[in-house]
């Protein structure tokens, strides 16, 4: 789950992943527990263990666990889709048509070799005939996507030297603005260019050959200087870029630029030219959430040599391209790098399961339309909006009941509660792509103008109305969201599955798995990020100042709980970076929890299985969190992303009171903590 401020979402994109045996009455893995394992001292490894022992990562992945299994059977659904689309000749330009021939030009890998770099020869040679420094900006600007949340750390940098979002206000949520965001590198994030360890160093040279690699196969003849010049430009944009967790505090981030200031603010870049080359200069405000990092940025399109950039603008137009666009030799090579040596991934996955994903990239609301009709019932839709609305209910309760929190802060967080907007399966409205040209042999161009469409789309709600009801994730998509500034939720279907979701499942596992991630998305609006928005989605501080002291010394309770797990040798968990994850995942399973209960209606719940109604649903919650990732994943987890890694996620179970009278955990053993020490915060 994570929080984008724009985006909050459940798992950091699908790294977690496994399987849960199927027809347990409890809804448990009874086999999956490791019964040589003492609860209090590791519960995942309880709840888990046995399944870890024996558990085989796909060889095409980075990572398995309960994701994978139910990501695995939504993307068997949509290749079956996707593969119907073109039965029966569907008329031009319906979404079956578009499906068809975007899947068909994918596929056609004797095509893609056969046109290599032709596609992209018009931006190529764009950019080799830039001659000086407004050519350039037009370049730059010429790039521009839509392609970057602020929040959502595995989408923060993106390869083009910034990002354009486009959301409500901060301060005014009655209309959407575009916000720019850092971006430039061809790694993960600047602690890849920055951070001195062995590991790093090894990566950063394998980065350096692979730059280097990509330009030689596209008949570079001064590869190798062009990408020694490329990766030390890149080692500057990074030394530029803020981290993840300043970037993460949106009150550094609310800095509104009129157009006509970047010149004397950002000075290097001729925003004029810019501006003009994206299509923004009917903008009058830009809200700049790195400022200091644009500042930089800029100075270094006015000092670094004008053919470093351009070797740096064709060597991302190539990368972006590499992975199964262009033909084989690309694409060995880009997987060579970001999977291999990035995620430690050995094998190259199927082409088929490669082009279904690029479909439901691009065509995202094309498949999902198809998706939900056929694979999402309305009763489980409505089974799971009863589950949201109990859970709601609990987490207005629990507030009710905060001995600390006084009443003023109380009045504005119930109101906030009353108007979250919750989505479930799909949105109300779709996504129209009539105007989007799809051809069946055009793999390249099918590509780049579905870019170009979302583009098109987020540029089009500037300045409009906020449309709070709107979507940002597909209904096929294997995760969940809480949107702060939208104060609004959506759970796709594809995640309301067994394990997770089971309509014939007995309500403690439910509880203890769907519902501690519905819980999870609602506490996001009350976590370190979303509890600086009102209940309209402004940026407003509507805490007393004794209840945010208190909010905020929890969190750093919570930080500090965080910061002592270690997930390689050396390498721990950054609690400060993780904190809002890990304040919706305490917050989540405690108004879950009293959601359950609620839902026994006062009656005890039965021993199945030999476990009680507790047991149950606290293991349902930690093997929903079982994963096993690849160490290079692993490591790219802890340096990038704003989640902590399953197995320490599964020990939230520590600051609930009712997990102890579950499980009995003794004082001594390693999860056992003082009730004073166990964090409270909703």
């Amino acid at each position: 789950m994570k929080s984008t401020i724009l985006a909050a979402a459940i798992a950091c994109g699908l790294a977690s992943t496994g399987a849960l045996a199927a027809g347990a009455p409890s809804g448990i893995d009874l086999k999956g527990i490791d019964h040589s394992v003492q609860p209090g001292d590791d519960f995942n490894g309880y709840a888990n263990g046995a399944w870890i022992k024996t558990a085989q990562i796909p060889a095409d992945r980075s990572s398995t666990g309960v994701f994978l299994q139910v990501f695995q059977l939504a993307e068997k659904r949509n290749a079956d889709l996707i593969k119907a689309a073109g039965a029966g000749n569907p008329a031009a330009g319906s979404n079956q048509r578009l499906i068809a021939d975007y899947y068909k030009a994918y596929m056609d890998e004797a095509g893609i070799e056969k046109a290599g770099l032709t596609p992209l020869k018009p931006e190529l040679d764009a950019i080799a005939a830039i001659k000086d420094r407004k050519a350039l900006s037009t370049g730059l600007g010429a790039q521009l996507r839509a392609d970057v949340d602020p929040i959502n750390a595995t989408n923060l940098d993106t390869e083009h030297l910034l990002g354009l979002f486009v959301a409500q206000g901060l301060e005014d949520p009655s209309k959407n603005v575009p916000y720019l965001l850092q971006g430039g590198l061809g790694m993960p994030n600047r602690d890849y260019y920055l951070k001195t360890d062995k590991d790093m160093a090894e990566t950063r040279a394998k980065y350096a050959t692979y730059v280097q690699a990509v330009l030689a196969a596209a008949g570079d003849k001064d590869a190798a200087a062009e990408a020694k010049a490329i990766v030390a430009l890149e080692t500057k944009i990074a030394e530029a870029h803020e981290s993840i967790v300043d970037s993460e505090d949106v009150h550094k981030a609310n800095n509104p630029w009129p157009r006509t200031a970047f010149a004397t603010k950002a000075p290097g870049i001729d925003w004029d030219a810019y501006f003009t080359a994206a299509g923004l200069t009917d903008q009058s405000t830009f809200v700049v959430w790195q400022p200091n990092t644009v500042t930089k940025l800029a100075a270094l399109v006015g000092s670094e040599p004008i053919d470093t950039w351009k070797a740096w603008l064709r060597f991302h137009a190539i990368n972006e391209n590499a992975s199964g666009l262009i033909g084989k030799k690309f694409d060995d090579l880009a997987f060579d790098f970001y999977s291999k040596t990035l995620t430690g991934t050995p094998k190259q996955r199927d082409r088929w399961k490669r082009g279904v994903g690029r479909v439901n990239a691009d065509l995202g609301d094309a498949v999902g339309q198809i998706y939900v009709k056929q694979y999402f019932p309305a009763s489980s839709r409505a089974e799971v909006q009863d589950m949201v609305k109990n859970i709601l209910k609990a987490f207005d309760d629990r507030v009710g009941q905060l001995e600390w929190m006084t009443p003023a802060t109380r009045e504005k967080a119930k109101a906030k509660i009353a108007t979250i907007k919750v989505g479930v399966g799909y949105p109300d409205t779709w996504r129209d792509y009539s105007k989007l040209e799809i051809k069946p042999d055009d793999a390249v161009g099918n590509h780049m103008r579905a870019g170009l469409a979302e583009y098109a789309h987020q540029k089009a709600k500037l300045g409009k109305p906020v449309d709070r009801d709107e979507w940002w994730m597909t209904p096929q998509t294997v995760n969940a969201v809480n949107l702060p500034l939208q104060n609004a939720l959506n759970f796709p279907a594809a995640i309301l599955e067994a394990p997770f979701f089971d309509p014939k499942a007995d309500p403690a596992s439910n509880y203890g798995s769907i519902g501690a991630v519905i819980g999870h998305e609602i506490s996001h609006s009350f976590d370190n990020l979303g509890a600086e928005f009102d209940a309209q989605g402004r940026l407003a501080n509507w805490w007393t100042d004794a209840d945010q002291k208190h909010f905020k010394e929890a969190g750093q309770k919570l930080v500090a709980q965080f910061n002592a797990y270690e997930a390689l040798p050396g390498l721990h968990v950054n609690g400060q970076q993780t904190l809002g994850e890990n304040i919706a995942d305490v917050s989540g399973l405690t108004i879950a929890y009293a959601a359950y209960k609620n839902s026994l209606g006062g009656k005890p719940a039965p021993v199945i299985d030999g476990l009680s109604g507790d047991q149950r649903f606290f293991l349902a919650f930690a093997q929903s969190w079982r994963e096993k990732t690849r160490d290079a994943a692993l490591r790219q987890q802890i340096v990038g992303d704003v989640h902590a890694p399953g197995n320490f996620r599964a020990q939230t179970v520590r600051n609930i009171d009712q997990w102890y009278d579950a499980f009995q955990p003794k004082a001594g053993q390693k999860l056992y903590l003082d009730p004073k020490q166990r964090v409270k915060i909703w």
